[in-house]
């Protein structure tokens, strides 16, 4: 198993390498295209962790007190649905910034096909074995890790009351495959197949870096195991021409996660 699995990583490393080879020496030219999406995923970074949050929002927009600052204070911090709020606030930034814009850059900047950059199903049906595998290894890992002071600190993101999972749970987590979607699209399509045929399979690494930082702030553990994700789920859609499998693997991975917090804290007790 291990020796097919690292041949399946290397002879995609090899074919992304061979293809970008060929790319380039038809089209020599300073690509834009290239220089825009890393750009832009630059900018967007920026965006997120600036004014990802209703408080960076409410600071950068205006420093004295208005009826408009009062309610918006209201909505997302007083309010006992406040925290709710803010997550979702949260959530529509990523889904605006990370797949919105991206879509709109593809088919009226680029002129290109969205599925060209994996937001399709193409070969879905081939790969979820290894997909499957992956979800095995992880869940006894996280198991094990949802007993740590620090995971307990921070998941489920959304804390609901106990004995209240509905509805308030249920939607958030909707909410929160939404913006795995987003996330997927914008590191492991719009980025990987974006600069691909510049970069080769090294694309899958350069779009690793951003990936890794978006989990600075997590435990220690997490954010190293968000560059082992990040190359692996990027070399798979390269691969496969498609991030749905890797939607479905980060999901699973993390409403697991949500899951062990809660029972851990006798949610299901």
């Amino acid at each position: 198993m291990f020796k097919k699995t690292k041949e399946l990583i290397l002879n995609t490393w090899k074919n992304a390498n061979q293809s970008a080879t060929v790319h380039q020496v038809k089209n020599p030219e300073i690509d834009i295209k290239v220089i825009l999406i890393l750009i832009y995923t630059a900018v967007g970074l920026t965006v997120v962790k600036y004014f990802g949050s209703p408080a960076c929002f409410l600071s950068a927009i205006t420093q004295n007190s208005s009826d408009f600052q009062k309610g918006f204070y209201t909505y997302f911090f007083s309010s006992t649905m406040g925290n709710f709020h803010r997550l979702l606030w949260w959530i529509s930034t990523i889904v605006i910034i990370y797949l919105v814009i991206p879509i709109g850059i593809i088919r009226l900047g680029f002129k290109e096909k969205v599925r060209e950059y994996g937001f399709c199903f193409a070969n879905v049906k081939n790969d979820y074995p290894l997909y499957l595998t992956m979800l095995i290894i992880m869940i006894p890992i996280v198991f094990i890790a949802s007993s740590t002071k620090g995971f307990q600190a921070i998941y489920p993101i959304f804390k609901p009351e106990k004995n209240h999972l509905f509805p308030l749970f249920f939607l958030w987590q909707m909410a929160y495959l939404v913006q795995f979607i987003a996330v997927e699209f914008f590191f492991r399509g719009f980025m990987i197949h974006g600069i691909k045929n510049r970069f080769g399979a090294y694309a899958v690494f350069v779009s690793t870096i951003p990936y890794c930082m978006i989990h600075f702030g997590k435990t220690f553990e997490e954010t190293i195991a968000a560059i082992i994700a990040g190359i692996i789920l990027g070399t798979l859609s390269l691969k496969s021409r498609s991030i749905f499998l890797g939607v479905i693997i980060h999901y699973s991975v993390a409403i697991t996660m949500d899951l062990f917090s809660l029972w851990r804290k006798g949610f299901f007790s």
